[in-house]
């Protein structure tokens, strides 16, 4: 068998379409491909990142030194911050460039990074930063890791709220190639709405490795149709100005770029298909095995959406996916975040599905709340909704096994325990 040659540099090379990465180092690569999209493009861009570690992102400052030779050649600065506040208060500068007469380059990209707890404590920067809005080429991505089991926090996290609350459109990556896919399209989307764009990540995420083939040259970012909106950065700029082009222009104008570019995408649509789900990030690949565990992968009667911007949802692209229906499940970690958007976005249809999430059709716990959810906990739930839809001899069989297997699991004790250490993240 023939082996091609294989360096450690190799995962960020830009003229290289596979290469194997774990979440961290597709971070750093993105920002090298970014900088090769700008100068295919015509555009003499720089790159900045800045932030401040803490799992699932605690490796993030070590890939970016090991790198700092491609970064360098690329004209990207990695500056870590002394806290949270003060990188995304540096992020927001990098968009102030374009209002520079004496600026270098056509454009600054940036990205900050921090866990869950840096999102909390970093607000008020994100939403005066989102509120002036980013650059015509330039364009921010906030990535905030999230630590829904409470494996290494004090508490459990979850960043779209406190994203919302500074009107942030959030992308969910499922996968390593997702954190690539979606990073290029936030940089697009920031540019084209003038927003600033969360990237949610996951331990399960961004601390996975794959083989990822990513052909750059390929990679298409379109416009929706009609002129550029005018949302970018700009002197002088009054609060309620910047308040009414945020929310008339800025988050609609993000809307349009997702579904122009086809993020949200059905994943399955069988014809007559009456039962529909809707996930989105690790929810996804999850969803995809607890269909599998019953026995229903790759069998029709199931329609599935896979949302890649979470909040603020598409309407034309639900109301497409709701039509049929007879009753849909969210599948999502946390809080209601999309399911309460469906209900919202289909309130006023006069046919529309049953929506269930968080709880079934009787008022009881389907989904929980908190906490993480494995393949088997939504395998179970979704076992309950299948049935009058999908004819199955196996799914009997199936829900019977992974029953046991849970009430077992939970009859388990665990002798070791977690003591207190520092963590400086």
């Amino acid at each position: 068998m023939k082996h091609s040659a294989v360096t450690l540099d190799d995962k960020y090379s830009a003229d290289i379409e596979r290469v194997y990465l774990t979440g961290t180092q597709a971070l750093v690569r993105l920002t090298l491909l970014q900088r090769q999209l700008d100068a295919a493009a015509g555009l003499n861009t720089a790159g900045f990142v800045s932030g401040y570690r803490g799992s699932p992102l605690g490796t993030v400052d070590i890939q970016m030194w090991q790198a700092r030779k491609h970064l360098e050649a690329n004209h990207i600065q990695f500056r870590p911050g002394v806290n949270e506040e003060l990188a995304a208060t540096a992020v927001w500068g990098t968009q102030q460039v374009a209002l520079l007469q004496q600026a270098k380059y056509d454009g600054v990209f940036a990205f900050w990074y921090g866990k869950g707890p840096g999102v909390d404590r970093s607000g008020d920067v994100f939403k005066h930063a989102n509120y002036a809005g980013t650059a015509r080429n330039g364009g921010v991505l906030l990535v905030a890791g999230d630590d829904h089991a409470c494996k290494s926090s004090t508490v459990p996290h979850q960043s779209e709220q406190a994203f919302i609350a500074a009107s942030v459109p959030v992308l969910v990556p499922s996968d390593v190639h997702d954190i690539l896919e979606f990073g290029l399209h936030g940089w697009a989307m920031s540019r084209w709405s003038g927003r600033y764009i969360g990237l949610k990540t996951v331990a399960d995420v961004v601390d996975s490795s794959a083989s990822v083939s990513f052909d750059l040259a390929a990679f298409r970012s379109v416009w929706p149709d009609g002129p550029h909106p005018d949302v970018s950065i700009r002197l002088p700029d009054t609060p309620l100005d910047q308040e009414g082009r945020l929310i008339t222009l800025g988050m609609s104008a993000a809307q349009d770029y997702i579904r122009t570019n086809g993020l949200d995408r059905l994943v399955a649509n069988p014809p007559g298909a009456r039962l529909g789900i809707v996930t989105a990030g690790k929810s996804y690949h999850d969803t995809r095995q607890a269909l599998a565990e019953l026995g229903l992968e790759g069998l029709g009667g199931i329609r599935i959406l896979k949302l890649a911007m979470t909040w603020p949802l598409d309407p034309r692209t639900i109301r497409e996916f709701a039509a049929g229906l007879e009753e849909i499940v969210v599948v999502e970690e946390k809080a209601p975040l999309i399911e309460q958007q469906l209900r919202d976005i289909l309130y006023d249809q006069i046919e529309r599905p049953h929506i269930l999430g968080k709880r079934d059709d009787r008022g009881e716990t389907l989904l929980r709340a908190h906490a993480d959810l494995s393949s088997a906990d939504i395998a179970l739930a979704l076992a309950s909704r299948v049935s009058p839809y999908v004819s199955s001899d196996r799914l009997h069989a199936r829900v019977s096994y992974l029953r046991q297997q849970a009430e077992h699991l939970a009859r388990t004790e665990v002798a070791a325990q977690r003591k207190p250490f520092y963590c400086s993240g």
